[in-house]
């Protein structure tokens, strides 16, 4: 039997259930011990070992008729079609063994570009996490289905796409994140092909129809912001962009938890309700309240949950083409401004750059700031060369106009423990500023450490916040860290030497 046909004879197996409905995954996932119910009704759940994703497990089959187009190396390692043959045939088996569950749905909001998802694993729970994030199956779809298998009791680890076959192995894992990625991976190699930009962001529009997108890796608060009360959430976390706007690929949203409060993130809090997911957020063994301050299990607790349980979400899931868009940093150095405007070139740099910092304390042996670059703002799920997605954006901004800003959504005056992170009404106020054209009249400065350009005022902000360097007590501090990661920005933007325009190369901080 071809791959096919032996995952249908695994979905036609009296093991194989195919359930429609959240009270009935809850229901058996209560029974197989899989987890338990929050206060409020959310699917509390464990994910054991893997409280994150495992990158260094995750593998492309390297096929002749795509490997060119991969930009293999530490992200994107190859497996053989032959040995992921033999995982296949292992998965299938191990499958068949036991009892599994089955969820059809799609992604992408924008039908001409849809596919459709197929999750098959050996947990209820990661069924109903399926039913939140993806979208319903379209009628009468004829296009591609990405088929994804799921063994969490294997005992190694493995993430495997077959961007040929259209199927993914998961494996020797519980983190959900794995079997959401895995799709947005997929999408990331497909869609180029169609002129659509697929992108790691958040998208709102404005009750007059104006778009922003959202950019940002884990933890830079990319959910958090795109809960506004004053927009409409088309997404979260991805999307595509096509000749006639933006899309959603998914139907729901995966927030992270840690210090989760009803007054600062009210639309994330209130959607987790009956048919939501929590992932490694520990409950009280009495009440069932969650303590979303526990990071005793891990600092990524998450919650997933579908776009109906939020208010206020764009129907469709698509809009037109943005107007501002904003790069997400969270910079644990206290040095970059919490909002600065880029050109073009700047835009090219800061989007392959993708810079974010680590926190000490978060991971083991993360004992100061870290610098983390990821390429295009999720170099972890992009399958072909950078200089694909890199193309795509600025064909995008330049047809359309588009303005560019960064904002850092993370320290002043010091790293953590020295420093403060910005209030996010801070940021809130800077994000609604800008979308509201505040900006459009007032002067901007330029930062003498990294060439941005920063707004000297802005409604709402008191005019300190603007420059990072008042926050510092001592000035030659904030020089010499300054010039620390302006050294790090310098020594990643390397790889990209006579691959990219040297306008682009020009436009970055240089140390001091």
């Amino acid at each position: 039997m071809n791959h096919q046909e032996m995952i249908e004879t695994l979905i036609k197996s009296p093991n194989c259930k195919s359930l429609n409905s959240n009270a009935g995954l809850i229901e058996l996932a209560l029974q197989r011990n899989e987890g338990q119910l929050s206060d409020r009704g959310s699917f509390s759940v464990k994910t054991g070992t893997h409280t994150g994703r495992s990158p260094k497990d995750r593998y492309l089959v390297d096929e002749p008729s795509v490997s060119a187009a991969i930009e293999w190396g530490t992200i994107n390692q190859p497996m053989s079609p032959t040995d992921f043959d033999l995982l296949f045939s292992a998965t299938i088996n191990a499958l068949a063994s036991k009892e599994t569950f089955m969820m059809s749905g799609s992604a992408c909001a924008d039908n001409k570009h849809a596919i459709g998802v197929k999750v098959i694993a050996d947990l209820a729970w990661h069924n109903l996490f399926a039913r939140c994030m993806f979208r319903k199956p379209i009628k009468n779809f004829n296009g591609k289905t990405l088929t994804i298998l799921v063994d969490t009791h294997a005992a190694k680890t493995n993430i495997v796409l077959d961007l040929t076959k259209n199927l993914v192995i998961i494996s020797g894992t519980s983190y959900a994140g794995e079997i959401k990625k895995a799709v947005f991976s997929f999408l990331n190699f497909i869609l180029p092909e169609q002129q659509v930009f697929p992108m790691h962001c958040a998208s709102t529009m404005g009750r007059e129809g104006d778009v922003a997108l959202l950019f940002g890796l884990s933890g830079t608060g990319k959910t958090t912001l795109s809960a506004d009360p004053d927009r409409l959430l088309i997404g979260d976390d991805e999307h595509g962009w096509s000749d006639t706007g933006i899309f959603n690929f998914e139907g729901g949203c995966y927030a992270k938890t840690i210090k989760l409060s009803p007054k600062a993130e009210p639309h994330i809090f209130n959607a987790l309700q009956f048919g939501s997911v929590l992932e490694n957020v520990p409950l009280d063994e009495k009440t069932r309240v969650p303590d979303f301050f526990d990071g005793s299990l891990t600092e990524n607790t998450r919650a997933a949950y579908p776009l109906d349980l939020v208010r206020d979400i764009c129907p469709d899931s698509m809009g037109g083409h943005p107007k501002n868009i904003f790069f997400l940093t969270c910079d644990a150095f206290g040095v970059l401004p919490p909002l600065s405007r880029l050109n073009e070139f700047q835009a090219m740099y800061h989007f392959l750059s993708g810079y974010t910092a680590k926190v000490a304390g978060t991971e083991q042996g993360v004992t100061e700031p870290s610098a983390t670059f990821s390429t295009c703002f999720g170099a972890p799920f992009m399958p072909r060369h950078s200089s694909v997605y890199a193309g795509l954006l600025q064909k995008k901004m330049q047809t359309h106009h588009c303005k560019v800003w960064l904002i850092n959504t993370g320290w002043r005056g010091g790293k953590p423990g020295v420093g403060h992170r910005y209030p996010i009404q801070v940021t809130r106020a800077l994000l609604s500023g800008v979308l509201h054209g505040n900006f459009d009249s007032i002067p901007f400065m330029k930062d003498s450490y990294f060439g941005l350009e920063v707004p000297t005022l802005c409604p709402g902000v008191e005019k300190e916040m603007l420059n990072p360097i008042l926050a510092w007590q001592n000035h030659e501090d904030y020089r010499a860290s300054a010039s620390k990661l302006s050294s790090l920005f310098e020594a990643n933007f390397k790889k990209f030497a006579g691959k990219v325009a040297s306008e682009v190369c020009n436009a970055g901080p240089k140390p001091l």
